[in-house]
């Protein structure tokens, strides 16, 4: 897809075009759904598993140039429709469709996105790696969208067609090389023209617009001009920058996020100060008796020390549940480093989900292995059971979830929708090499011996004394997940609004130190509520310390909710009636 690093003078620029997305619906469509002018070739550019699993559908578009040879109102195709005709008329009415949910191009040129370039508030620059292919004006006279940016676009109940796009490519020569360039930028100014002649368009006359209830024949002539421009202040490795300095989460609230980092170090100080000092006092006490009679006399967490290594209920699902989330874990951790490193930017597309499916499936060992010696260590005995759960249950689910999804975008004819070979080769990877190499640590980790525990467990359990309000089993998980959530709302902020608003990513440190501190976090907040449990005489502290950071999900499920209702019902836009689609297509999908 890419071209040559050094353009010579008589090279062919390709131009490639990508699905079109809507922030104001949950289904991207592919190019040529649209009915626009589109290559006769049906070669496409091959797609790796990430660019597929998020989506990607790149294909080659007739749209070709040479370099430094700028070309003023080229005509690219001129579409026909009928009205009387069923089928025109239903591509019409998808075409209005899309203008009216705001549907966006997204072209490449050189692995680069193409981009519009527009003035927002304060006199800042925002550059869209996308442009819309309309807008309408209701029947009130009121512009939406890109209708605003033009004030002849007056016509009510219409939709204006962006039929003509004036590309700008910047290059810069490269140094030591005669006949040598490199492609820095390339954007693009989306208009519209009426063209007295569609079959030969001038780029000339007001803008083309459909009236709504429009009757009779209908020609849409695209056109393109493009011009060349040497810029050299801008380095073919630093490319991307004037992309991503002008995202609006790049330029906003970077105190806040440096805020809400330092209210979370100051808070995970504090839970570990506690925890410390009250640990440290209750063993000082204990040191400091001075008769055997005294020592006799246990108190708090000492009057469970027969009880606490007692194995849990479902000692089987905690044990999957530990195994699966030790695999998730290691993977998290591997993608967002090598993230940082830059390995997995947004210049090379699919990396990032490519990455994470690998290293889940290469990482099925250490997942049965934990899994294994942690039910061997509760006196189970159903090996098969244990490594089978641990290989399919998890992972089952969120295929089977992922799966429905993708029968629902298969109906919708959404460029979402997984191709059948792709899924084949999803749950070949997850047969034939997560589930063996799970077997693998499972057998490893049975074979270990058993954890030995430094107390001997009573025969008979110890009687739970009534517990207060905060130490009861929900009021405790419930209170556990706010800290952790506390310090990942803001990063997960910006990562819902690069998911939704169809947006670059690129602040992989902050998220990689925010994954870090709500490890952190979490790690001390579930140790100092499971010391308090005990304190309280209550010894089923496996379940509780693994669901009170586990509730962070929970709330992590609801932000969802608070974000697309202050998105869509406090802006004055309607709720989408596919709210459901939307967080579930969040949570398997886009996480």
């Amino acid at each position: 897809m890419c071209l040559k690093a050094i353009l010579s003078l008589y090279s062919t620029i390709e131009l490639f075009v990508n699905r079109l997305d809507s922030v104001e619906s949950v289904l991207p469509y592919e190019y040529t759904v649209f009915d626009f002018c589109s290559e006769n070739t049906m070669k496409r550019p091959s797609e790796n598993l990430g660019q597929v699993l998020f989506g990607e559908r790149i294909e080659p578009s007739p749209y070709k140039f040479e370099f430094k040879k700028p070309a003023v109102c080229q005509k690219v195709c001129t579409k026909s429709y009928d009205i009387n005709s069923p089928a025109d008329k239903a591509k019409l009415d998808f075409l209005k469709k899309g203008m009216l949910l705001n549907y966006q191009h997204h072209w490449i040129v050189d692995n680069m996105p193409v981009t519009w370039c527009y003035d927002v508030e304060d006199g800042q620059k925002f550059c869209n790696p996308g442009f819309p292919i309309g807008c309408y004006v209701t029947e009130g006279g009121r512009a939406k969208d890109a209708c605003v940016v033009n004030s002849n676009f007056n016509e009510k109940d219409a939709f204006y067609i962006f039929n003509h796009v004036d590309i700008t490519i910047h290059y810069h020569i490269v140094e030591h090389e005669q006949l040598g360039a490199r492609l820095v930028a390339a954007k693009i100014e989306p208009k519209s023209y009426e063209n007295l002649n569609d079959d030969s368009p001038d780029c000339s006359g007001g803008p083309k617009f459909l009236k709504n209830k429009h009757t009779g024949p209908f020609k849409i002539p695209y056109t393109y001009s493009v011009n060349f421009v040497e810029d050299k202040n801008i380095r073919w490795a630093s490319r991307w920058d004037y992309i991503l300095e002008s995202m609006p989460h790049t330029n906003i609230q970077w105190f806040s996020i440096m805020n809400s980092l330092v209210i979370v170090l100051f808070l995970s100080g504090m839970v570990a100060m506690i925890m410390l000092r009250t640990l440290h006092k209750d063993i000082a006490r204990y040191n400091q008796m001075d008769s055997v009679e005294d020592a006799q006399e246990e108190f708090g967490w000492k009057l469970v020390h027969g009880d606490v290594f007692r194995p849990p209920r479902k000692g089987m699902l905690l044990s999957v549940f530990l195994g699966s989330g030790t695999q998730i874990f290691i993977m998290t951790f591997v993608t967002l480093f090598f993230a940082c490193l830059g390995f997995l930017s947004p210049a090379n597309r699919g990396a990032l989900m490519t990455c994470a499916v690998v290293l889940w499936v290469l990482l099925g060992t250490p997942a049965g292995y934990v899994a294994a010696r942690l039910y061997k260590s509760f006196g189970g005995e159903k090996w098969k059971t244990n490594v089978l759960l641990t290989a399919l249950l998890c992972p089952g689910v969120v295929f089977a979830d992922f799966f429905v999804m993708n029968l629902i975008l298969w109906g919708e004819g959404s460029s979402a929708a997984m191709p059948f070979g792709t899924l084949v080769a999803i749950l070949a990877l997850w047969f034939c090499i997560s589930v063996p190499l799970t077997f693998i640590g499972a057998y490893f980790g049975f074979k270990k011996a058993g954890i030995e525990h430094p107390v001997r467990t009573n025969q008979i359990p110890r009687q739970i004394p009534e517990q207060s309000f905060y130490t009861k089993p929900f009021p405790g998980i419930i209170m556990g997940g706010i800290l952790p959530f506390g310090c990942i709302f803001i990063q997960l902020f910006f990562i819902l609004n690069s998911i939704w608003s169809h947006q670059m990513y690129y602040m992989f440190g902050f998220l990689f130190l925010v994954f870090i501190i709500l490890v952190i976090t979490c790690s001390e907040a579930t140790i100092l509520l499971c010391y308090f449990h005990l304190c309280a005489e209550d010894y089923h502290w496996q379940w509780r310390s693994f669901l009170t950071s586990g509730f962070t999900a929970v709330y992590f499920l609801h932000y969802p909710v608070l974000w697309i209702y202050h998105d869509h019902v406090i802006s004055d836009e309607p709720l989408p009636l596919n709210l459901v689609c939307m967080l579930l297509y969040t949570v398997t999908v886009k996480s």
